[in-house]
């Protein structure tokens, strides 16, 4: 008798890894090999094409410039915006291959969006009608559209984040910083008044943003003030832009960059949470003299690790909570009938 066989083979999938999203994608294996190469690939006379365009937007933001930076030294609030240039440099290297690479071509739309945030600049500074915040990110649109217009599309695909990046080191306006930091301060005091209910003999009741505090039947003066600079703006505005930073540096799915990326609000109100509840604690049962000055400076300082540790917790729960299974596939199945 004939023999009559018949096979069953498994299907096998081959998976690509890689992950695209926020202006990134993996390279592919085609590319060529001078892919390789440094930033000295570019030549001289782009570099000094870059060195003309940047002279010419300072000599037009120079006044935007020096106060920018000038707040960045007088306020705390705003001391890391050092930072934030030498992380969209850090972004453009990360993109250094592609970049090198892309095919470069004008795009006029860029030096329609040009003119018209020059036009948009003037406005704001000579009309008494005009708004200083707009004229500092005029620079940032400025820098975007003089890229777009020299590169075009294929340049922006790349650089889009590293400028929009800036953005971050623009101090928004004294009316809309104090106004933001009014909930969280109330929010602050209102869970510190609870936390401090807890320790027995000791009664606490928030007023606004004043913490009245009653220790041992003895009034506590002054009550406890929780400050603008306890409203956690400071850290919320840092722990935001690292957010951002670290959401575009991880490879993940997109999904997971954007949760991690809208938890650094959460998170920093936490963490301020927690050191206006420290320093209530400080105030009642050690001294008040730890609860300001240096210490409440220190202590503030110390959050930001705390809040590292919330994120990169949160981004290991996600990597480990959804995880491709790999089951064992079925060996190529041979029957043969007689």
């Amino acid at each position: 008798m004939a023999d009559n066989t018949v096979t069953s083979t498994a299907q096998s999938q081959a998976a690509t890894p890689g992950a695209t999203g926020m202006g990134r994608e993996p390279a592919s294996a085609s590319s060529p090999q001078h892919w390789a190469g440094s930033w000295r690939q570019l030549g001289v006379h782009a570099y000094i094409r870059m060195a003309i365009i940047g002279g010419l937007l300072y000599c037009l933001f120079h006044k935007e410039i020096g106060g920018i930076v000038h707040q960045w030294l007088t306020d705390s609030s705003w001391s890391h915006g050092f930072l934030i240039p030498l992380f969209s440099l850090y972004f453009l290297n990360q993109s250094k291959r592609e970049i090198l690479n892309v095919q470069t071509k004008p795009n006029y739309l860029g030096l329609f969006c040009l003119v018209c945030v020059i036009l948009f600049y003037v406005f704001n500074t000579v009309s008494p009608a005009g708004y200083g915040y707009f004229r500092e990110i005029s620079m940032v649109g400025a820098l975007g559209a003089a890229v777009l217009f020299l590169g075009g599309w294929p340049l922006m695909r790349y650089t889009w984040l590293p400028i929009t990046y800036l953005l971050f080191a623009v101090p928004i306006p004294e009316g809309y910083y104090r106004l933001a930091t009014i909930p969280m301060r109330q929010w602050a005091a209102t869970a510190s008044t609870v936390m401090l209910n807890l320790v027995p003999k000791l009664e606490a009741t928030a007023n606004g943003v004043i913490i009245n505090i009653i220790y041992n039947g003895k009034h506590l003066e002054p009550g406890l003030d929780v400050a603008e600079a306890c409203s956690g703006m400071r850290l919320l505005m840092a722990f935001l832009a690292l957010g951002v930073a670290m959401a575009y540096l991880h490879y993940r799915p997109i999904w997971q960059r954007l949760v991690l990326l809208a938890s650094t609000i959460p998170i920093a109100i936490l963490c301020n949470i927690v050191r206006v509840i420290i320093t209530g604690f400080i105030y009642v049962l050690w001294d008040a003299e730890y609860a300001q000055g240096i210490y409440h400076d220190l202590l503030g300082m110390a959050m930001l690790p705390l809040a590292f540790g919330l994120y990169g917790l949160l981004a290991w729960f996600m990597s480990n909570l959804w995880v491709e299974s790999t089951e064992a596939k079925p060996p190529d199945v041979v029957v043969r009938s007689h």
